[in-house]
Order: C-alpha cells, then structure tokens, then sequence
C-alpha cells in the first residue's frame, strides 16, 4: 500500500513491488522464500504499510509446482460505484464482468476498496462463496443492520448475493474515506493442520515438512538472504 517490498524464494521467483501492487506465491510442494524492504528504506526510515493473507490450497493442489507471480498496481481492474463514490480495486477473481490479474488454485476473490465518507458500496457476490471484509482504515457500517466497524476488524459474512459497506459521513482528518479488503472464495472443506510456516491436513504432514525442511529440501536462496519455509499451500 505504501513503500517498498522485495521478494526472493528457491524457485527463481522475485520481484520488487511499491504502492498499489500485489506478489503473489504459491508454495505448493514447497519453497524457501523471503520479502523484506530494502535496505535503503529501512535505513531512511521511511513509510512501509503492506498486508500479508495465506490463502489455503486443497489437498489436490497442495503438492503444485510453486509459482510466483508480480501484479502491477496498473494490471489491476479498477471499478468505481455509479456516484463515483467509491473505487474498487478487483487484484484476483471477478466482479461485474471484470477479471482480476490474480491467478489462483481455486475459485476465489481479492479486492481493495476505497469508500468515500457518506457513500456506499455494493457488490455482487457468488453464493457459493464465503465472504470477509478486513478494514484497513477508517470508519463505517456493514450488512443491511448497519453494523458498525473500524480499523483493525474483520467482519465474516454470511450467505448472501450481496456485500454492503457503507462509508461513515465522519472520518479521521488523514483519512480520505473507508478502505477495506473484500475476501471470499469456495470453502474448501477440509481438515487444516497449522504449526510455524507450514500448512496441511494433518499433523503427520506438518511434521514430515519441518523434517523436510530441515534435511534442506525446499532449496536454498542467495547467502545473503536469511531463509524460512513454507509448504504444502500455505499462500495460493
């Protein structure tokens, strides 16, 4: 969103993306990566804001090739409501006709949205997908009962064809309206095994990808980088 962000893995993939863009990894069948600011920005003290989201692959999927992909903040579809008061940033999936530069595993949506004080958004959304809206900054309301939200929460939806979120007519004066992240996909519907950076469907595969990790077969990446792993799906 602001700054700088370099990105580095055992796969070849890499990149250097700055306000408005997206890097975009799959970790599939298991990959040794690193994102960081540069050095120059660290050492100039300045502004660095970004959003990290893992985003689970299906047992199917989980033994993928890995992939790495750089969307530019300019490849994304940039929508806006018919007032113009908000402006909606679709980076994966589909909304109104317009597609995403976002290649994904499995069928599911990512967008950034701006909302003007006082103004009001509505997207069309599938059935079958699950719906969250994360709330960057700013202040405003939520659903067709106007709940309230707020910097920092994460609002889970349930079933519906549409997502309403309204812009509060007040903003906090270094604020030009509400931002949020739309999310949603179709639920997977399986069993999750989290520990440390690995992601799976059971604790006996968790623990044969720390083994794997430590036997050194997610790769290596340039000395001087320090390392850590992923396996198995933890990003898409």
């Amino acid at each position: 969103i602001d700054g700088t962000f370099e990105h580095m893995d055992s796969h070849g993939g890499g990149g250097t993306i700055s306000d408005g863009d997206t890097q975009w990894m799959t970790a599939g069948s298991g990959l040794l990566h690193i994102e960081r600011p540069p050095e120059a920005l660290v050492a100039s003290g300045g502004l660095f804001h970004g959003l990290q989201l893992w985003v689970n692959l299906p047992r199917a999927e989980k033994w993928s090739e890995p992939k790495y992909q750089d969307l530019r903040a300019a490849e994304a579809a940039l929508l806006t409501t018919a007032d113009g008061g908000a402006l909606i940033r679709v980076i994966a999936g589909e909304l109104a006709g317009h597609t995403g530069p976002g290649s994904t595993r499995t069928p599911m949506a990512m967008m950034h949205a701006t909302i003007s004080p006082g103004a009001q958004l509505r997207l069309p959304w599938r059935r079958d997908f699950n719906a969250l809206v994360y709330v960057l900054s700013g202040a405003g309301s939520i659903g067709p009962d106007g709940q309230p939200i707020e910097t920092g929460q994460l609002v889970v939806l349930g079933p519906g064809d549409v997502i309403t979120v309204d812009g509060a007519n007040k903003q906090e004066s270094r604020l030009a309206g509400l931002d949020v992240v739309v999310l949603g996909g179709r639920p997977i519907q399986e069993p999750v095994a989290w520990a440390g950076p690995f992601v799976m469907n059971s604790k006996a595969e968790v623990l044969q990808a720390f083994e794997d990790y430590q036997k050194g077969k997610l790769g290596v990446v340039p000395a001087s980088y320090v390392p850590h792993g992923d396996l198995g799906g933890a990003t898409s």
